[in-house]
């Protein structure tokens, strides 16, 4: 039922030949003009990221403007639906294909359904990772140690139960990014666009490898889409960067940029029946602690998309 063929995920294409980007560093024109429009009316607070929907499988016309419009401004919305379909995993599911996002990736710790159910694990596969304990989680990108051809473009994380305390998010736009490092120094930008800046050892468990070493850069502009793409990983374990002092350089930069106090962070704790919807932004989340009567445990439904939202593809303009 579900095609996991990266190759045929996308709705529409960009031409080939496409006209000049805005992120081609060679054209500083064309990126002023973007720059411009990109900062224009740009959010202050998650609250005006918000859209309240009635059925997540259902959604208006208003309603899917009104995602859209967000995520083509931010690359992301904060939807609010009703509590009682807080933990309707075919709603979340149905909720995507509505926006475009019809092809998932069923990765490692994955449902059935090939959408990850979040949760404090403490024993089996899962405990090994952080997402599925209460610590706090740091910035990153999903599904930043996947190859290319299996690029995470978008994902939805949604929350069934959230904890008794803690599990607040923090949500960064990586075109945020990308335009706060090249403000600063272009260089800092063409050093993580190397095909070689970021490389992810095999993942081998008793032995066995189940997921394949990946080199790649943490800048791109997707192919299929014009997009900005970014792939980031805060942690220090097991990340290899480039060993080259630009690199260096710049991979500081953002680890500054990161911990610092940015007006463009948005911070929002995930209620029931609320949920985040994006062209994968920069995340992170603090600890949190559930309810030790079992009466309230923090569940989020994770899923991943190789499709970006339909409506936020780049448009180059005319040369």
């Amino acid at each position: 039922m579900i095609d996991v063929n990266p190759a045929s995920a996308l709705i529409t294409a960009v031409p080939p030949h496409a006209p000049a980007s805005p992120f081609d560093l060679s054209r500083d024109d064309s990126y002023q003009r973007w720059l411009s429009s990109k900062l224009e009316h740009y959010p202050a607070n998650a609250e005006q990221l918000i859209v309240e929907i009635r059925d997540p499988s259902a959604l208006s016309r208003a309603e899917r403007d009104a995602i859209i419009e967000r995520c083509r401004k931010t690359n992301m919305a904060i939807y609010v639906c009703a509590a009682k379909y807080a933990y309707d995993k075919k709603r979340v599911q149905a909720l995507g294909e509505q926006l475009g996002l019809r092809h998932m990736d069923s990765n490692l710790c994955a449902d059935a359904d090939s959408i990850s159910s979040v949760r404090v694990m403490p024993a089996g596969q899962h405990h090994e990772y952080v997402p599925y304990s209460n610590r706090a989680l740091n910035w990153h990108t999903d599904g930043y140690y996947n190859p290319p051809a299996q690029r995470i473009r978008a994902f939805i994380l949604h929350c069934a139960s959230a904890a008794a305390h803690g599990g607040d998010n923090a949500l960064l736009d990586p075109e945020i990014v990308y335009l706060l490092l090249r403000n600063q120094n272009a260089d800092h930008v063409r050093a993580l666009m190397q095909l070689d800046a970021m490389h992810i050892p095999a993942n081998v468990q008793a032995g066995e490898e189940v997921r394949s070493a990946c080199t790649g850069p943490v800048f791109a502009v997707d192919d299929a889409t014009a997009s900005l793409h970014m792939r980031y990983s805060a942690r220090r374990q097991y990340i290899r960067w480039k060993a080259d002092a630009a690199t260096a350089t710049a991979v500081r930069f953002l680890e500054n940029l990161l911990t610092g106090s940015s007006r463009y962070v948005f911070h929002h704790r995930l209620e029931s029946g609320q949920g985040v919807i994006c062209n994968n932004v920069l995340h992170s989340r603090t600890a949190f602690v559930n309810d030790p009567a079992g009466h309230r445990e923090r569940l989020l439904y994770r899923a991943r998309y190789y499709d970006r939202i339909v409506g936020t593809f780049a448009k180059p303009e005319s040369a």
